[in-house]
C-alpha cells in the first residue's frame, strides 16, 4: 500500500504530509468544509493537484489528517493498493423518494460480490436514515463481509451536507466503496464514552427515525424541558445531550442525536431509527471520558490483528468535537498511541458513525462515538 496525504488550510498553498509520488489508480478520499466543496475553483484545484479517476468527496464537521484536526480545510488521502482492489458505487437519496433502505439495496446489488471483504460507506448526513441505509446494504451480505463508515457533516450548522464520486459534490449522495482481496486485513471498532443520566423512559410514538412521543408525552416538549435555556439552540444543543436508546429485544443501546426538529408537529428527526417500545435516557459526557473512549476504540480495533495497520480511517461525532473543544486533538493522539505512529490517519467529524458492536457481525448506526476502520494488505 502506498499513501500520499496533503492538506490545504484556510485557502493557503497545498502542504504534502508525505512524499508526493505518482500513484497507480489510487482511491482518493477528499474530506473538507462544505462551503469549500461548493466552490468550483476549489474543486478544480483539487482535480489539478490530484489528476486521478476515483475521487470521493465528503463534507465534514472537522477534518482529520495524521494527528491534526482542522476546520475550513481540505484534506486528501490517496491510496494505491498493491495487492488488493476496490470498487465504488454511488446513488442519490432524492432519486429514491428519500427511502434509504431501497437505496442501500440498489447500491449493494451493483457492487460485485465475488471476493468482497469490506464495505465503507460515505453518506449524506442531513436527512438520510442511517439505520435504514445500513439495513438495505446488508440485505445481501454474507458472513465474511463487514461494513463501516460515516455520515457527512456540516460543522454544527445542520443546514446541508454534500458528497460525490467523480462528480462535483452535491446534496443527497451516498457512496459505497467495496474492498477486495485475500491479502486485506480490516479491523474496526466504535466506542463512545458518554453516560446516561436521569429517569429511563419509553418511546411511545415514532416512525422510523422520527420521534413523536416519550411516555405518551410530546418528545420535543420533554426534551426542551430538560435542556432549559438551551432549548432555543436546538438541534445544535442536542449534541451535548444525546439520547441513549435500547430497542426492544436488544441488550446494547445505541446513541442518537437530533438532526432536525419540527415545532409544528412536535417531532424530532434523529440520525437513525428510534423504534417504539425502546427504552430511552438522556446522556452527557466529560472530556476525559470521551478521550478515554477513543483510546478504548483503538485498543479494541487492534485486538487480534496479525499485521500493523497501514491506514486508519477515523469517523468521530461532531458532538464529541464540541465537548472536547480546544482539546479535540487529544482523542486523535490516544488513537495514535494505540495503533502506532507509522499508520497513515485520515477521517472526519460526522453526523453519524457506522460499525458493528465489538464482537458482532451486523453493523449499527452510532452517534457520539469514535469509530475506526484499520486497513492493511
Amino acid at each position: 500500500m502506498k499513501v500520499v496525504q496533503a492538506q490545504k488550510i484556510n485557502n493557503l498553498e497545498w502542504e504534502f504530509l508525505s512524499e508526493n509520488i505518482p500513484l497507480n489508480n489510487p482511491l482518493v478520499l477528499i474530506f473538507g468544509n462544505r462551503f469549500l466543496l461548493e466552490q468550483k475553483e476549489v474543486i478544480n484545484d483539487i482535480r489539478n493537484q490530484f489528476p486521478y479517476e476515483n475521487l470521493v468527496f465528503g463534507s465534514t464537521s472537522g477534518e482529520i489528517i495524521e494527528g491534526n484536526v482542522h476546520d475550513n480545510s481540505i484534506v486528501v488521502t490517496a491510496i494505491e493498493f498493491e495487492k488488493s482492489t476496490f470498487e465504488i458505487k454511488r446513488a442519490n437519496i432524492l432519486d429514491f423518494d428519500k427511502n434509504a433502505k431501497q437505496l442501500g439495496e440498489k447500491l449493494i446489488s451493483e457492487l460485485p460480490s465475488k471476493n468482497l471483504k469490506h464495505v465503507f460507506v460515505l453518506s449524506e448526513g442531513s436527512f438520510v436514515n442511517g439505520s435504514a441505509l445500513i439495513e438495505g446494504i446488508e440485505t445481501s451480505f454474507k458472513n465474511n463481509i463487514s461494513l463501516t463508515g460515516g455520515m457527512c457533516g456540516d460543522d454544527a450548522r445542520f443546514e446541508k451536507t454534500v458528497a460525490s464520486f467523480k462528480e462535483d459534490p452535491k446534496e443527497g449522495e451516498v457512496i459505497i466503496i467495496g474492498f477486495y482481496g485475500a491479502w486485506l486485513e480490516i479491523s474496526f471498532s466504535s466506542v463512545g464514552g458518554w453516560s446516561p443520566f436521569g429517569p429511563e423512559r419509553i418511546i411511545t410514538k415514532s416512525e422510523g427515525n422520527v420521534l413523536f412521543e416519550i411516555d405518551n408525552l410530546p418528545a420535543l416538549d420533554l426534551y426542551s424541558k430538560y435542556l432549559g435555556d438551551k432549548a432555543s439552540e436546538l438541534p445544535q444543543a442536542s449534541l451535548l445531550f444525546p439520547l441513549n436508546v435500547t430497542p426492544k429485544g436488544k441488550s446494547k443501546p445505541v446513541v442518537r442525536t437530533i438532526l432536525s426538529i419540527d415545532k409544528e408537529i412536535n417531532s424530532m428527526t434523529l440520525a437513525g431509527d428510534v423504534p417504539e417500545g425502546s427504552k430511552v435516557q438522556l446522556m452527557m459526557a466529560s472530556v476525559d471520558a470521551i478521550v478515554g473512549g477513543a483510546y478504548d476504540a483503538a485498543k479494541l480495533a487492534m485486538e487480534h490483528r496479525k499485521n500493523d495497520p497501514q491506514l486508519a480511517l477515523l469517523v468521530s461525532c461532531i458532538g464529541r468535537k464540541l465537548v472536547l473543544d480546544q482539546r479535540v486533538e487529544e482523542e486523535i493522539e490516544e488513537v495514535i498511541n494505540s495503533i502506532g505512529d507509522k499508520t497513515s490517519i485520515a477521517g472526519f467529524y460526522s453526523y453519524g458513525e457506522m460499525a458493528p458492536f465489538y464482537g458482532a457481525q451486523n453493523c449499527e448506526l452510532h452517534n457520539q462515538t469514535m469509530t475506526l476502520t484499520l486497513i492493511s494488505e
